[in-house]
């Protein structure tokens, strides 16, 4: 049987690729002419061997590829979970085929035949070696016993369930033990053999996604599936709902367009749970016309659950079940976001954001904020700049001195009973008592845009809220930073969808979840 015109070298797969050229047991392509054409397409393209499986295909292929062949036999034994090259008779019957590399299992499991027996056969016939390992210990063992590459080939399959990414990792932590490593295993993308490469690998080694049409073709169909899928649902509305201090919007959202929406008061003291069966009893006929729910809260969700971050805001049980006892309520899956992050969201994708990076306020019963960054929302708890405190206050959180609550509370101060409406309402008819509080609240709002300036330095910052969006107030606002130097100027937008923002922001999150 013809041989390579030179014995094959180490350094000969030096920064190469290999191709596994195995077509699938019984499959359609499961002949020597395919394995020979797979062989020669991939030389011709550029790799520099091809690893091939059993003794009858590496002697067919043999006279017809060019490219050293690293062979192998696959058995299933009854007594060995080994299965690659198990027995020095395959070691002599690859290399006696015209194999120039003999593959065989270096796991660390119950075997017919031990590497040194497997190693010293193939030296005898004058066959370079490759351990197939699992893990670093396997190569170690490998190496000591003289084998000339170590390959990744068996990581994830050795028990357990099997992964989806090559193991980086591993590539990289064989690397510290020698050069002669051998990156293989669901390497599928250009990209991951890149990653293999960056990380030490001699050579790559990429089957399945070259030459088992079977299985690159059922990649490419789970995904079209799943984005034909995921564009059937993106077809139907999403329900978002807005729980706020004092009502709960729910609507349908397709994109930045609200099809329908319910208001219903949020009964403060009545809790979550009623709030929860207010909801679904009012979007009851809305049922089967949705694919998906997103909810906007105040306070912030973490592992499902709701919590407070300043009760005077809306008091809520710690650790409320939200995603749990919403899902059985509405009988759809559902995904749960602070409503200022939402909102930032929203006006971000579809308002005064413009997708530039923006800081959202909004400024209502409370104060709340959402921060987009690098076309990111930060989740947790950043945004949440009404519990900031300021010198001037003492302990207090700025939305307790500035928000629709403390408004309120000033005027009762002031000798009158009068929500945040009626002191916009007469501080636009010239009232001094009402001028003063408003101005009061716009200039501590004007102070926290000046520090978000400074330390998130966003395009702009959109306002929103009840408050926020009071006739004038904005205004008044940018009359508090007017005399700072341009560059450190926040701009200051009114928020573009108003009291919708929250809403079309959590129906798009939502959207992006499901």
């Amino acid at each position: 049987m013809p041989e390579m015109e030179h014995p094959v070298q180490r350094e000969d797969l030096k920064n190469s690729l290999i191709v596994s050229c195995q077509p699938v047991p019984d499959g359609p392509m499961d002949d020597a002419r395919f394995v020979i054409g797979f062989a020669n397409a991939a030389a011709a393209a550029g790799a520099a061997a091809v690893r091939i499986e059993s003794v009858d295909y590496v002697k067919a292929a043999r006279p017809h590829v060019a490219v050293p062949i690293i062979g192998i036999v696959k058995r299933d034994l009854d007594g060995s979970p080994v299965r690659i090259t198990p027995f020095v008779a395959d070691v002599e019957a690859l290399a006696d085929a015209g194999a120039d590399i003999i593959a065989f299992d270096a796991t660390d499991r119950i075997r017919p035949a031990s590497i040194d027996a497997l190693i010293a056969a193939a030296k005898n016939r004058g066959k370079l070696t490759m351990a197939d390992c699992s893990s670093l210990e396997d190569a170690r063992r490998a190496l000591a016993a003289g084998v000339d590459f170590v390959g990744t080939t068996l990581s994830g399959y050795v028990g357990g369930p099997e992964p989806i990414e090559p193991d980086i990792a591993l590539i990289a932590a064989m690397r510290a033990l020698t050069p002669f490593v051998i990156a293989e295993g669901r390497i599928r993308t250009p990209e991951q053999a890149e990653q293999a490469a960056a990380a030490g690998a001699l050579a790559v080694v990429v089957g399945s996604a070259i030459t088992r049409t079977e299985h690159a073709t059922a990649w490419f169909h789970e995904a079209v599936a799943a984005a034909f899928s995921a564009r059937e649902a993106n077809s139907r509305p999403v329900l978002a709902i807005d729980i706020g201090g004092t009502k709960t919007i729910a609507a349908l959202v397709q994109g930045r367009e609200v099809i329908d929406q319910r208001v219903v008061p949020t009964l403060r003291d009545q809790g979550p749970d009623a709030w929860l069966d207010a909801i679904a009893a009012e979007i009851d006929g809305w049922r089967g016309q949705f694919s998906h729910a997103g909810i906007a809260v105040t306070g912030f969700v973490e592992d499902g659950c709701w919590s407070a971050m300043n009760p005077v805001t809306l008091g809520i049980p710690d650790n409320y079940p939200l995603i749990e006892l919403s899902a059985a309520r509405l009988g759809t899956p559902v995904s749960a976001i602070n409503d200022a992050q939402a909102a930032a969201w929203g006006e971000y994708q579809f308002g005064a954001g413009k997708g530039e990076d923006i800081v959202f306020l909004t400024i209502s019963t409370g104060i709340g904020g959402g921060i987009v960054a690098n076309g990111k929302l930060l989740p947790g708890l950043a945004g949440h700049f009404g519990l900031t405190r300021i010198a001037s206050h003492g302990a207090e959180p700025l939305e307790d001195t500035t928000s629709g609550l403390w408004i309120a509370g000033q005027a009762k101060r002031a000798g009158h009973e009068a929500d945040a409406v009626t002191v916009f309402t007469e501080a636009a008819a010239g009232s001094a008592w009402a001028t003063a509080i408003v101005e009061e609240s716009a200039a501590q709002v004007a102070l926290l845009c000046r520090d978000i300036k400074l330390m998130f330095d966003p395009r702009r910052i959109v306002i929103g809220g009840g408050i926020g969006l009071a006739p004038g107030y904005l205004d008044r606002v940018r009359g508090h930073v007017a005399d700072l130097r341009s560059r450190i100027r926040p701009e200051l937008a009114a928020a573009e969808l108003g009291s919708h923002a929250g809403i079309i922001g959590v129906a798009d999150l939502a959207r992006q979840h499901r």
